[in-house]
């Protein structure tokens, strides 16, 4: 049963043992996310926040989340959905991106890997020896940015989630690459580069895929075919096996990382950003990576 409540519980919060009911549970997830908006002031009256939406569970939640927290209040969301051409993969996604920007009435904008870099990613990893993930990765990045200037975007809001945070401080340990970790914490702004917030990220993965559920918005979508190629597949099961065996691992992992960066930002100042000499995009060197990779490519 409910801890507040009569009703049959579906969920049972492995911090404290509460246990809540559907009603309760979609009350106490969005309170979190709310906090999370409140603590970080990541959303402010009449801005205009691109949210990322690329039609999986998490995007999805967010989407939704926002939608209901911020209903009523002088904010916009307009939904970005980046089409990175994996077969058998992203079409599926892309049509939920679609439903659930349709059935907000949130205006939804289209970008493509092939458009916006003249091939698919299935094309640009052939006979390649880097990643695919790498190559998303930054491709990501660099046409989310751009779409959400392009838009008058003021935020960009992404779906990372606790297991995703916890995961990217763990790989960036496992690599010793601190300058990239304390990148994690922005403090401010950079001239071109529309920020980023993460209003999910201290929501474990679980609790966001139930939300879905209850909600009736949840899309059943299979995993990227490259996502097993990645350092992040192995530190994800890593990171689930120490969750099951030391329930709080995640969270502790996110929050440790964050009270040596308090400590420690005066050695890791922040970098002042320059604009690639051929895109114009933000970059630390004088070619953006994203253009690093394309030359490689062409």
């Amino acid at each position: 049963m409910c801890t507040l409540c009569s009703s049959p519980a579906i969920i049972s919060l492995k911090r404290d043992g509460t246990r809540l009911c559907q009603d309760h549970f979609i009350s106490y997830f969005e309170a979190k996310v709310e906090e999370t908006l409140l603590s970080g002031g990541m959303i402010a009256e009449k801005e205009r926040i691109a949210v990322a939406v690329s039609g999986g569970k998490d995007s999805t939640a967010l989407l939704f989340c926002l939608y209901r927290l911020l209903s009523g209040r002088e904010v916009e969301l307009v939904a970005i959905t980046v089409d990175e051409g994996i077969a058998g993969y992203r079409d599926d996604t892309i049509q939920a991106a679609k439903a659930i920007a349709r059935q907000l009435g949130v205006k939804q904008h289209m970008v493509s890997f092939r458009e916006e870099y003249g091939q698919s990613l299935d094309r640009m990893v052939v006979g390649r020896h880097v990643a695919p993930c790498t190559y998303c990765g930054v491709f990501r990045k660099h046409a989310l940015n751009r779409a959400a200037r392009a838009l008058g975007a003021d935020k960009i809001a992404t779906g990372h989630n606790l297991d995703d945070e916890a995961q990217t401080v763990m790989m960036n340990y496992l690599k010793g690459d601190l300058e990239r970790l304390m990148r994690l914490r922005p403090r401010r702004a950079q001239k071109g580069l529309v920020p980023r917030i993460k209003p999910l990220r201290m929501m474990p993965e679980k609790e966001i895929a139930l939300y879905c559920m209850v909600n009736g918005i949840f899309f059943q979508s299979r995993e990227c075919p490259y996502a097993s190629l990645s350092l992040r597949a192995e530190v994800r099961d890593m990171m689930n096996a120490l969750e099951g065996q030391f329930p709080g691992t995640k969270l502790s992992t996110v929050q440790g990382f964050e009270r040596i960066a308090e400590v420690d930002q005066a050695r890791w100042p922040q970098i002042d950003l320059a604009a690639c000499k051929k895109c114009g995009e933000p970059c630390v060197e004088e070619i953006c990576k994203a253009c690093q990779l394309l030359q490689e490519i062409k």
